[in-house]
């Protein structure tokens, strides 16, 4: 036998507990179960409420967190803002079931919003929603719901789904083919995110038909989407 064979047989001697440490770890079962009441009764009863409203043209989440939701647009100069949103969540979150983006968020207040600290949290809340321009209902908890009252707050949201969705579409612009100088350069300035406030970057398209062509596209890609053409 070798000497690199023998020396875990040496070790396991001279510490014992090595051996117990890895068997406990590998045998031991771990200590999870499933929650009998990811949503309270109040919650259930709003999402079955909510979800005959709104009908399949909307999808329905719970208790999304908000560093799911929401980015930080300059994550340097704001470093501490991540951890602000990373353990807090809402309630629901209504999204268009086609293209799953966010449409509206909704809060039950039930009595813990009357804390102090608590009223801190929904104003920060709040607060976030504004800034990112996504719409919160605050609707008070309770056992039963008016499904008439709660169609009566969404339906602007559901008129605007169905103008979108009935509205001839528009042609939309294609920044992968917007024309360049003869050096290949872009003649603009550089383009600042109407999203996030960030000057955007200059990429170009790798594959497809426009391969090779210019564009500029947010340095937040892919949490942020927004792109501009390249201007001679």
């Amino acid at each position: 036998m070798t000497e690199a064979n023998e020396k875990p047989g040496c070790l396991s001697i001279l510490f014992p507990f090595l051996n117990r440490s890895q068997e406990e770890t590998t045998s031991e079962e771990l200590p999870y179960r499933l929650r009998d009441d990811f949503l309270s009764p109040a919650e259930f009863s709003f999402f079955k409420v909510l979800s005959s409203v709104v009908g399949p043209q909307l999808t329905i989440q719970s208790k999304v967190r908000l560093a799911d939701i929401f980015f930080v647009a300059r994550p340097n100069e704001n470093r501490s803002y991540f951890g602000k949103i990373s353990q807090k969540h809402l309630d629901f979150l209504v999204c268009d079931s086609v293209t799953m983006q966010p449409v509206f968020g909704v809060e039950l207040d039930d009595s813990s919003h009357n804390r102090n600290s608590r009223h801190e949290r929904d104003e920060f809340i709040e607060s976030v929603c504004k800034a990112a321009g996504l719409t919160l209902l605050r609707i008070p908890a309770q056992r039963e719901y008016d499904a008439r009252e709660i169609a009566f707050r969404v339906q602007p949201f559901l008129k605007e789904k169905a103008t979108l969705s009935t509205a001839p579409s528009p042609t939309q612009p294609q920044p992968q083919v917007q024309p360049q100088t003869e050096s290949g350069n872009p003649v603009s300035a550089v383009p600042i995110c109407p999203k996030c406030g960030i000057p955007m970057v200059l990429r170009t398209v790798t594959r497809g038909d426009h391969k090779g062509k210019q564009f500029y596209g947010c340095k937040n890609y892919p949490s942020c989407r927004e792109v501009k053409p390249v201007k001679v």
